[in-house]
């Protein structure tokens, strides 16, 4: 989740004008399509959006909209910024939200805890849902904590967001703070709670972590990792993104890098448009702000009432498929996966307006050579193998 203590209302429904007009993509050929990572429960919990309801034009997600871009399985993102008062408490609370919506609609969702319960609910067109933990400092130092989300079907934890813990630095400190952090990397508990969660069979997620707590990680665990959703260093060079060193580190761990779907991951131009766009509307922007509005509320609107200048901003899909292409001759293919990031992000490619788009991917992966066996492998099969090599029996 990349910029969510910024401007997480900019979801922009401008992405989302086109979607109702678009009939379905009809996915090619059958495939298990499990997405690591989307924020939708972050966006119930804040703005009071119902999932099971009709969210077209305000979010990038809803139950409906899951069935017809041929969602199997959804691990969603439990989150909340450093600063949140009882974090361990707000994480309940949007792991509540997601079981009222599974109480309510039981044979379309469920929460299931290993791979045998995902595959079952496949088999019986439900959708899966399990959760991940952004961010360690949810756990507020204590294990005993860690425990009780697991128990509830976490079944990943980012082992920092943004901000650094006491135990673990994150990527983002790491760079913008490496002269006056306390530490880098995992200390004693940092490694403490990697143990515990490899005696759990709770993933580790190293997207957003710094360097030192990835080497840190991957020296301790002793079960395959998960980047939940992270892209490429070398073709878009920002902190948040896994350098060649790191992408071999992961395959030979055995673990799976997700693919982000955030422009600003995907496209090193990105921020540099983005940048001019907001540059070239300042006057308008500056007076909304000076009516007392914010900053995320004139953002919103400019990007809305600019709608055609804001889609060409947006990255290409190709460039996402350059992505997972990379990883592939880097890693090969049995670490890739789809982590889209939707709902937390405020720009994902060209043509991926929402989550009904996931076949486009398919269908550009056909195109760049790749065989059906492949593509199921990247849409869902790798993660499933990473999933059981985690579960403890």
């Amino acid at each position: 989740m990349p910029i969510k203590n910024y401007c997480i209302v900019v979801f922009c429904i401008c992405f989302m004008q086109n979607v109702s007009a678009q009939e379905t993509v009809k996915p090619p050929f059958n495939y298990l399509l499990i997405d690591t990572h989307n924020d939708i429960l972050t966006q119930s919990v804040e703005k009071g959006l119902a999932i099971d309801s009709d969210l077209k034009g305000k979010s990038h997600s809803d139950l409906s909209r899951w069935k017809q871009g041929g969602l199997n399985a959804q691990v969603f993102s439990v989150w909340c910024d450093g600063n949140k008062q009882w974090p361990f408490i707000y994480a309940n609370r949007q792991i509540d939200t997601l079981y009222a919506v599974a109480a309510r609609n039981p044979d379309k969702i469920v929460i299931v805890h290993n791979a045998q319960q995902l595959q079952r609910a496949v088999s019986k067109h439900q959708i899966a849902a399990m959760f991940g933990v952004e961010g360690g400092h949810m756990i507020e130092n204590k294990l005993d904590n860690l425990d009780s989300l697991y128990k509830r079907g976490t079944r990943y934890m980012t082992l920092t967001w943004n901000n650094s813990t006491s135990w673990a630095s994150s990527a983002k400190d790491e760079t913008e703070k490496k002269d006056s952090l306390p530490h880098k990397g995992l200390t004693d508990f940092g490694k403490q709670v990697v143990e515990r969660m490899n005696r759990l069979g709770m993933l580790v997620d190293l997207s957003h972590v710094g360097e030192q707590t990835f080497w840190d990680a991957i020296n301790t665990t002793t079960k395959p990792v998960l980047v939940s959703h992270s892209c490429v260093y070398s073709l878009c060079p920002v902190f948040r993104n896994l350098k060649d060193d790191q992408i071999k580190a992961v395959a030979k761990n055995g673990g799976v890098i997700s693919v982000n779907f955030y422009s600003g991951f995907l496209d090193s131009n990105f921020l540099k448009r983005k940048e001019h766009f907001v540059l070239q509307h300042k006057a308008e922007r500056d007076s909304i702000i000076a009516t007392g509005k914010t900053v995320p509320f004139a953002d919103d609107y400019l990007f809305e009432k600019y709608a055609a200048e804001v889609k060409g901003l947006r990255a290409t899909l190709s460039c996402l498929i350059d992505h997972i292409d990379y990883i592939v001759k880097m890693a090969g293919i049995d670490h890739v996966g789809l982590g889209s990031d939707f709902d937390g992000i405020e720009s994902p490619p060209q043509q991926l307006d929402d989550v009904t788009t996931y076949p486009l991917i398919v269908n550009a992966l056909l195109q760049k050579g790749y065989s059906k066996k492949d593509i199921r492998k990247i849409m869902g099969k790798n993660f499933i193998r990473v999933l059981k090599a985690n579960e403890v029996h």
